[in-house]
């Protein structure tokens, strides 16, 4: 049996028909109401982001760095092909 040929005891991965073709969704999922836990979280969340943002926005930027992520962290010890020192 070859790729193309499907036994009647094969799963299909879900959304997929018979024929092989992948089904459209259309429209966004349906609306559930949300627990209490859910909507508590959900503003934990928000109020996480707001202070992260907040906090961002007072750090200082430095001026006449090298751009770019930090070498140190992420082992990115070249620019353009060339390998940098501080």
């Amino acid at each position: 049996m070859n790729n193309d040929q499907h036994d009647g005891n094969t799963p299909q991965p879900a959304g997929t028909r018979e024929d092989g073709d992948v089904q459209e969704t259309s429209g966004p999922a349906e609306k559930r109401p949300l627990s209490p836990a859910a909507r508590r979280a959900l503003a934990e969340a928000e109020a996480r982001r707001k202070a992260l943002d907040s906090q961002k926005a007072e750090t200082e930027r430095e001026i006449g760095g090298r751009g770019g992520a930090d070498p140190a962290r992420f082992g990115d010890w070249e620019i353009n092909g060339r390998a940098i020192d501080f």
